[in-house]
């Protein structure tokens, strides 16, 4: 199985825009951060973790020619604005994209994409496949691609992250339960949120994702949905624990699963 980093950034990537910091103006490829999102690989199959604003250009970069599915972790447009760009995997494989998706991200979906759910639908527009999924489902994708929802607390909005065999995907998290935390155990790669080294009301900071990946105890660790205000690649770096490392974008992950 392989897992690529599609986008390391927070809402607003890097560089800002109009912003003259000296990350934003940084000549290393690795500070250009688009909106986090993954792509996982698996025996031919792509399924992609949120399809945000820079969905396209993601898709573009990787040369993604098939696309099964879309998981969403949440509602909020860095994680679900570029879904009408899955109409290009619809022309291309003649069938409807499959998304994954709570409640609370549906009616969003239905509200923000309203021409999608239309009873008349008007020619070319994306075509998917909702199926509702909540922190208790066992999601079972093609060729026996099994993932497991874990529910975090962005304040106060739930965000699920999933679970992949020893892998694990935790964005937008500020607080994750026991009982949620206890569905991580034993994963030995673990990517996880850290916006900064400061405190945020409704995401991990450094000292935050720190302590939850030592709680975890992966093999390996890397931090993403990273801001600006953090710093350089290279300084993020020289942060961090030996087994903990500053996810980029185009990054490459291979698991055993």
């Amino acid at each position: 199985m392989k897992i690529t980093i599609l986008g390391s950034g927070t809402s607003q990537g890097v560089p800002v825009i109009a912003c003259d910091c000296h990350v934003c103006t940084s000549n290393d490829p690795k500070d250009n951060r688009l909106r986090s999102s993954i792509m996982i690989s698996y025996k031919g199959l792509n399924y992609v973790v949120d399809a945000g604003p820079d969905f396209r250009q993601q898709m573009l970069r990787e040369q993604v020619k098939t696309l099964s599915g879309v998981l969403f972790t949440h509602e909020h447009k860095d994680h679900l604005a570029g879904l009408d760009d899955v109409r290009a995997f619809n022309f291309r494989e003649k069938r409807d994209m499959q998304v994954f998706c709570t409640n609370r991200v549906e009616e969003a979906l239905r509200r923000e994409y309203s021409y999608v759910f239309a009873k008349e639908r008007y020619p070319g527009i994306p075509s998917i496949n909702v199926n509702r999924i909540n922190k208790d489902t066992e999601i079972e994708l093609e060729k026996g691609l099994k993932v497991t929802p874990i529910e975090v607390m962005h304040y106060r909005l739930p965000v699920l992250g999933f679970r992949v065999g020893d892998f694990a995907y935790i964005t937008d998290a500020k607080t994750v339960s026991e009982e949620e935390r206890l569905k991580l155990k034993g994963t030995k790669v673990l990517v996880v949120n850290a916006l900064h080294k400061s405190k945020h009301i409704s995401h991990f900071n450094l000292e935050e994702a720190l302590a939850f990946i030592e709680d975890i105890s992966p093999e390996r660790a890397y931090i993403t949905h990273i801001s600006h205000l953090f710093g350089r690649h290279e300084e993020i770096s020289k942060l961090l624990p030996k087994n903990v490392f500053p996810a980029y974008d185009g990054l490459s992950l291979e698991i055993d699963y």
